[in-house]
């Protein structure tokens, strides 16, 4: 079948990417599996990661990635509804991986779950056809495949962190670091969802030109000053009541010195390294909470789907490209050149 495959790691992942029709098919399903014929797939950061190597994690090559993707139901496994073949789908990509209880453990009532991912420890939906485990997919209807393979990962991701976890209230003031990624640009329209005013930032004016069109309140071109005191003279000096901020070491501190007494800093990530900066005072003082997290759950997921479907929430979609045509999607997810999602049709 066809498929766009990552010969081995190097940087620019780009250089190591091929189309391929030769790739083989997937298996039948397997027990509680479905197989899906791949409509349209979407890119993540997490596609970069896997084409340079994950830092613990021994990765064969070649290999297909892609944690996104809209496809119909070709096949089912022994105890699957019948009734899901033919449905257009999207699918969770984070797995759940059980820990062996070990004497000795204290309750694990507070433990945050252990995640492998469809894309990355498994192969993923960068081909015509994919498998994944039947409890993580859901039917998004007759919606435009372009859309739905863009929404599901940064759309649960942005959620997970900063409703569930965070726990955003209607109208809380929001700071969203680096739009233009596919997190960023999630996390905008989740906050403009619940009524939150949004300041943005980014160190291109066009990208905070193009989050202004879709509701950002405030902006700020980031060149690498401490922008903390332009955000809370946006908020009347009260500061924002969550930071969501992927960029990482180099945002971090402004982030902290933006927020409100009580606060929250959510991180998915660090795109410009992890060894921030901090300010443990602001912390203590003005009472934050610091919150990491990684992707979400089937019931998040089934949450935000519903979102989506019901056209309360829309992905940005960048650029739409042929299979053909990978090398190029990946030189500009490389390039960092993307406002919102980049998608593969596959039709």
């Amino acid at each position: 079948m066809k498929a766009i495959v990552v010969q081995k790691q190097g940087s620019p992942v780009s250089n190591n990417v091929i189309y391929r029709t030769d790739w083989a098919a997937p298996e039948p399903p397997g027990p509680g599996e479905v197989v899906v014929r791949t409509l349209c797939s979407a890119f993540n950061h997490m596609d970069l990661w896997v084409g340079k190597g994950v830092p613990g994690l021994d990765l064969d090559y070649p290999r297909v990635s892609g944690c996104d993707a809209c496809g119909e139901v070709e096949a089912v496994g022994e105890g699957v509804d019948p009734s899901w073949i033919g449905r257009r789908v999207i699918y969770n990509a984070a797995v759940p991986v059980a820990d062996p209880p070990r004497p000795g453990d204290p309750p694990a009532s507070t433990l945050a779950a252990n995640y492998e991912l469809i894309g990355e420890h498994h192969f993923g939906a960068h081909a015509e056809k994919f498998t994944v485990p039947a409890e993580n997919i859901a039917d998004v209807g007759d919606a435009d495949p372009v859309e739905a393979a863009a929404f599901g990962l940064c759309a649960l991701t942005a959620y997970s962190m900063m409703v569930t976890k965070g726990d955003l209230r209607p109208g809380q003031a929001v700071l969203i670091t680096g739009i233009g990624g596919g997190v960023a640009t999630s996390a905008l329209a989740i906050a403009k969802h619940l009524g939150c005013p949004a300041c943005v930032t980014s160190r291109h004016q066009s990208k905070l030109d193009l989050a202004s069109e879709l509701g950002a309140d405030h902006a700020v071109l980031d060149e690498g000053q401490d922008w903390s005191r332009d955000v809370r003279g946006w908020t009347n000096k009260r500061g924002v009541d969550m930071a969501v901020d992927s960029v990482g070491k180099a945002t971090h501190l402004s982030c902290i010195k933006s927020l409100a007494r009580g606060g929250a800093y959510v991180t998915p990530g660090c795109t410009t390294g992890p060894d921030a900066t901090t300010d443990l005072a602001r912390i203590f003082w003005n009472q934050l909470r610091i919150l990491g997290s990684t992707m979400g759950s089937n019931d998040e997921f089934q949450e935000i789907v519903s979102l989506f479907r019901s056209g309360h929430l829309r992905p940005a979609v960048d650029k739409v490209y042929a299979p053909t045509d990978c090398v190029n999607a990946y030189e500009r997810i490389e390039a960092g050149q993307q406002f919102g999602k980049i998608v593969i049709d596959w039709r």
